[in-house]
């Protein structure tokens, strides 16, 4: 469905940076399930799924500090994890060709395996391959192929609305000391030079997402992880194609969950203690972005990635809602 100009309103705006959150928030917990499974943490495909976790945090704190900058201080929903459904990303609209490699997927939280790492890769497929026409045109938050896709669209809304934007509103920084080498992680400026500090952002999410262009796939070195990340330069395609590959190889060694029957009593509360920690902490990421200064973020948000170990140690396939 195409539209023009005119129908990019600040509500359409608004309802695409929710969208925004809520596909960076949806990415987290599905990649951490992923990545705790994982028994070897000195492994490859552990290590490259941590930084992508933290790129991944980076992402939604960029897309919050977008929507502030916008009047929307955003909500952060239990993400469902169904099927093969991942919010605001419909694969039929990519090239049939491109997506062909990476099927089988599954949208189910579960332990790293081809299904898991194959739909890792569609959330990021490049839109140098995704196929999509008339990306920016796109009206509906559910119809676009991949982030990039979703992000070109939210940048041109972002331009024709620039003179909404409000500079300093609600802005969020956490990931600085990572990233010596970007100006800037917050909406400091106000219209036309607020929308370049988005633009930025846009990018940053994009590119370490994404990569820039089939040619050069490199990430620029203002959005490379200065700090922990020991391929900086990979963006997360280029990780998890590199983690797929390496399957062909050897898989490897998972925690495997059991069947819900097999539950005992000490595996249902550590399924409840998850539960309980992911909702603590989507209420602090909610008080964060509105403002706040929750003193148990950073305790909680820990906690969280001990109670998705736990869960493995035991054949607990992890739950959030």
């Amino acid at each position: 469905m195409n539209v023009k100009h005119k129908d990019w309103t600040i509500k359409h705006l608004k309802d695409h940076l929710q969208a925004a959150v809520d596909l960076e928030f949806w990415t987290i917990p599905f990649y951490m399930s992923a990545m705790y499974s994982v028994k070897d943490r000195s492994s490859q495909a552990y290590q490259m799924l941590r930084t992508v976790v933290n790129q991944e945090m980076l992402h939604l704190q960029c897309a919050a500090n977008i929507a502030n900058a916008y009047g929307l201080s955003p909500t952060m929903k239990a993400p469902v994890y169904q099927g093969t459904t991942i919010p605001h990303l419909d694969f039929s609209l990519d090239n049939p060709k491109a997506i062909a490699p990476y099927k089988p997927y599954t949208a189910e939280i579960g332990a790293l395996d081809l299904k898991h790492i194959n739909a890792m890769c569609l959330i990021e497929i490049p839109e140098y391959l995704d196929g999509e026409k008339n990306i920016q045109l796109q009206s509906k938050i559910e119809e676009y192929g991949s982030i990039g896709a979703f992000y070109q669209a939210l940048r041109f809304g972002a331009y024709l609305l620039r003179d909404s934007i409000q500079g300093g509103v609600r802005q969020v920084d956490y990931f600085s000391a990572f990233y010596r080498n970007m100006p800037n992680m917050t909406i400091t400026e106000s219209g036309e030079n607020g929308f370049d500090q988005i633009g930025l952002l846009i990018d940053l999410i994009t590119d370490q997402g994404e990569g820039q262009t089939k040619k050069d796939p490199t990430i620029p070195s203002a959005f490379q992880n200065t700090a922990d990340d020991t391929e900086p330069h990979d963006d997360h395609f280029a990780k998890f194609n590199q983690i797929k590959n390496n399957m062909g190889h050897q898989l490897p060694d998972v925690y495997i969950g059991k069947a819900h029957g097999d539950y005992t009593d000490t595996d249902k509360q550590l399924e409840v203690i998850l539960i309980q920690q992911f909702s603590e902490l989507r209420n602090l990421l909610e008080q964060l972005f509105k403002g706040d200064n929750p003193e148990k973020f950073f305790s909680i948000m820990a906690s969280v990635g001990g109670a998705i170990s736990n869960c493995w140690h035991h054949g607990v396939t992890p739950r959030y809602s």
